[in-house]
């Protein structure tokens, strides 16, 4: 009886700490946050407890994890006389702390977007003001070199106020990790680069350099279907969803979705894209005048788009959210109204209900969950 009890004891005790994660928040900093927050996270009563801050980093808008889950990337979203920063931490899992390592120059104003390779030997960064990506080789211990490769793209679009000149939004690696896509809003671009992890420089211009978007539609973020089959790209200006089939850097359109009702008269202004862990839904959030999220079914055989419906975000400018990997939460940083909200999830439905747990944080910016 006794080693019964050991048993399930031990068991309730691993099940409790599988629901676990910790919840990292990149933010702005001009408002009086302190940095990146550190949260414990539960995934079976959606309830979010604060563990710890950061206290140097100043705008580490977005950040990323380091598949390795002991080492965090930030970008410092700075510019002018104010020069723009990566920076590299390590996170003690134990205790829920992060601790900088070293900072190099982010190669362009306005970093707003970084990216670390699944080898943990690569970061990248989207310089959205300079208009160029920059790539940086990781030491042992998680430091960062300075830049190997700065590319600086060149061009505009139709929108004189707004793509006058490029304006890098994200860089992020193929499924395969041969490839890495960088959606420019200024020059309404999706730019391919072939990716070699073995070179000191590894990136190069891909075969089918770039897919161009619709004039003045401003692609943000893209993602990639968990099936490698599929690419979305959220069009910040136009607020729409370009499906894209993939295959061996190839983008070749499928359809144009808006993310927004036909009788939406306001100015669209759309930010996040992602899919569901099981890739049945896709999700889309919308700042402005809307502040939701979109949500769409995906066709699993085709991978075109239908709209589903509509979920408000309870706050202002849902600049970022993220999906646990149950599938369970859903939970959306509005960045103006100061508050994180954390969604329940139907996985049958795709549509999102309100639990009534928020998180209070000074202008969230960029969620990341660790187990």
């Amino acid at each position: 009886m006794r080693k019964f009890l050991l048993v399930t004891s031990l068991f309730f005790s691993f099940y409790c700490s599988a629901q676990d994660f910790y919840l990292l928040v990149g933010t702005y900093t001009q408002k009086g946050s302190k940095g990146i927050y550190v949260y414990r996270f539960n995934t079976s009563t959606g309830k979010a407890e604060l563990i710890s801050n950061t206290d140097s980093a100043a705008n580490p808008s977005f950040i990323a994890i380091a598949p390795d889950k002991k080492h965090l990337y930030a970008v410092s979203e700075t510019g002018g006389k104010t020069p723009s920063k990566v920076s590299s931490y390590a996170f003690d899992k134990t205790t829920g702390k992060l601790s900088l390592i070293n900072q190099q120059p982010a190669g362009g104003d306005g970093p707003c977007h970084v990216a670390v390779s699944k080898n943990n030997k690569w970061v990248t960064v989207a310089n959205y003001s300079g208009g160029s990506l920059a790539v940086f080789s990781v030491n042992n211990d998680g430091s960062l070199n300075p830049y190997s490769q700065l590319i600086q793209h060149e061009g505009s679009s139709v929108n004189k106020q707004r793509q006058d000149k490029p304006h890098v939004h994200q860089t992020v690696f193929s499924p395969a990790q041969d490839y890495l896509f960088a959606p420019d809003l200024g020059t309404d671009k999706v730019v391919a680069y072939q990716f070699n992890s073995a070179s000191s420089k590894p990136l190069s211009p891909a075969s089918t350099p770039f897919v161009k978007a619709n004039p003045g539609n401003g692609p943000r973020h893209i993602t990639f279907h968990p099936n490698g089959k599929f690419a979305y790209v959220i069009e910040e200006m136009s607020g729409t969803v370009g499906a894209y089939s993939y295959s061996k850097g190839r983008l070749t359109s499928l359809q144009n979705v808006a993310t927004h009702p036909d009788d939406f008269k306001g100015q669209p202004g759309s930010a996040e894209v992602d899919l569901s862990p099981d890739g049945k839904f896709l999700y889309a959030s919308n700042r402005g005048q809307e502040n939701n999220i979109a949500i769409f079914s995906v066709n699993p055989a085709n991978g075109k788009l239908q709209l589903k419906g509509y979920q408000s975000t309870l706050g202002k400018a849902p600049r970022h959210f993220i999906i646990d990997p149950s599938g369970n939460y859903l939970l959306a940083a509005n960045q103006d109204s100061d508050n994180i909200v954390i969604f329940k999830r139907n996985k049958q439905t795709g549509m999102l209900q309100e639990t009534g747990e928020q998180i209070k944080v000074s202008m969230p910016v960029c969620l990341q969950l660790l187990k």
